[in-house]
């Protein structure tokens, strides 16, 4: 006979949730309660990507049939440390996976960062997706912008800033994120690599979307491209490499063959290599510019170092999308240099490398923000292999009931949102997108104001 286990997981987005599923079908017998700060589920799949992005649309309807289920129970708007305590768990589960992802923007140490019109990546995009928690505002006042970093994420953020806001209404975007990004006077953006273009981070499809913006033209420098930049049968080279060399090259030699008679966007996107911030400039108080080293190879193709020339750019606002660093949570093991919660495999540790008992970690949380979708899967099973190979070593609840738990919320005072909450939400945001007079179809409209969110969920 298995043992009966009662889980919480801390965190609704995809890595909670694959956890989550992954557990029920390896441990039947297992009573899962999904905690997670904000009132709707999914985490970064509905806070941290662009709106844009098609493929978004088939990684929610899978994590929705996964909750669906009913196996898992999720209870929004209730926030580890504040809501719900480390006390609370070890009272009423006997183990909890922390998968609170990685939400804040990674540090970039140079002079002028804190320079009004610098901007961190994460910030912008909380913004742009809706997140409640975050100013209806953004300060979108430049015509000339920097964005700094070679991964999906500058991506985004270049593509958001550069696209025409009226090409954005067939996603979910809400109404003051369409209305700001319809006053900007954006007119070109630049997109800033350390490395070279044959290292980009990119995936494939998201750097052929970057090409497909309307009335944008994508801006190549002859500099970035030295003989031979890119070589196919090099150590390492994968066929989304190749692809991507491809794209690159087809822009390329469509602008080298250009006629002076062809129509000219009202927009630029820029794409720079071989640069390495080193100030953000100002006048005022207020970004100015930005100025650079440029980088060479080294012999070991993959890393660069500085070359001692300098260039500056003249630019209004520069947005940092270097990276994703991740929240310490109350009384649990934090690896402050990492932005991880200490863990071996998963298991939490503290800093003499102890196990702590019933404590699991997963997602960008456990490893770091790296890797995509897939690795956030077999990363989730590392982890539940782990838990459940503790679990004769792991201590009964006093309380096994979810229900007096949620009495004890209750009493607190706190509105907690369930499933069928989201489903009300859900719905209530689809009959906005249909009721809206876009001359686009819009599927929703995101709810943006987290009490309104959560009355509409509480019904």
């Amino acid at each position: 006979m298995t043992k009966q286990l009662r889980v919480a997981i801390i965190g609704a987005g995809p890595a909670g949730i694959y956890a989550g599923n992954i557990l029920k079908t390896q441990h039947p017998d297992v009573a899962i309660d999904l905690f997670d700060s904000l009132p709707a589920p999914y985490g970064l799949i509905r806070y941290g990507v662009a709106p844009d992005h098609p493929r978004i649309k088939g990684i929610v309807n899978s994590l929705h049939e996964m909750l669906a289920e009913g196996s898992i129970r999720f209870y929004g708007n209730v926030t580890f440390g504040r809501d719900l305590t480390l006390n609370d768990i070890r009272k009423h589960y006997h183990a909890v996976i922390f998968a609170t992802g990685a939400i804040k923007d990674a540090d970039l140490n140079i002079p002028g960062v804190d320079l009004e019109g610098s901007y961190g990546a994460a910030d912008f995009v909380s913004w742009y997706d809706g997140h409640p928690d975050y100013p209806r505002t953004w300060p979108l006042v430049a015509e000339n912008v920097a964005v700094l970093g070679n991964g999906n994420v500058a991506l985004d953020v270049a593509r958001v800033l550069a696209k025409h806001a009226d090409d954005m209404l067939s996603t979910d975007i809400p109404a003051n994120v369409y209305e700001g990004l319809k006053a900007s006077p954006v007119t070109d953006v630049h997109v800033f690599g350390r490395r070279g273009p044959a290292q980009i981070k990119f995936t494939p499809i998201e750097l052929r979307e970057l090409g497909e913006v309307e009335d944008v033209d994508i801006v190549l420098y002859d500099e970035d491209f030295p003989e031979g930049w890119f070589n196919e049968d090099a150590e390492g080279v994968t066929n989304q490499h190749r692809v991507m060399a491809r794209i690159i090259e087809g822009w390329r030699e469509r602008q080298a063959n250009r006629g002076a008679d062809e129509p000219v966007a009202s927009r630029r996107l820029h794409l720079h290599f071989f640069s390495s911030p080193v100030e953000i400039l100002g006048a005022d108080g207020r970004v100015s510019g930005i100025k650079f080293e440029r980088t060479a190879l080294n012999p070991d193709g993959a890393s660069v170092h500085g070359t001692g020339e300098f260039v500056e750019y003249a630019v209004e606002a520069v947005y940092r999308a270097i990276g994703y660093f991740g929240s310490e949570l109350p009384e649990v093991p934090f690896d402050d240099k990492h932005g991880v919660i200490r863990n071996q495999g998963g298991r939490v540790i503290d800093e003499s490398g102890q196990q702590q008992a019933g404590l699991y970690a997963t997602g960008w949380i456990k490893r770091g923000p790296v890797g995509l979708i897939g690795h956030t899967k077999s990363d989730a099973s590392e982890t539940i292999e782990n838990l459940l190979a503790d679990i004769d070593s792991l201590v009964d609840p006093a309380v096994a009931d979810s229900d007096a738990l949620l009495a004890e919320l209750t009493a607190r005072g706190v509105e907690f949102t369930t499933w069928s909450g989201w489903l009300q939400l859900d719905a209530h945001e689809r009959a906005l997108g249909e009721a809206d007079q876009s001359p686009v179809q819009r599927e929703r409209v995101k709810v943006v104001d987290r009490e309104e969110q959560v009355r509409i969920s509480r019904g």
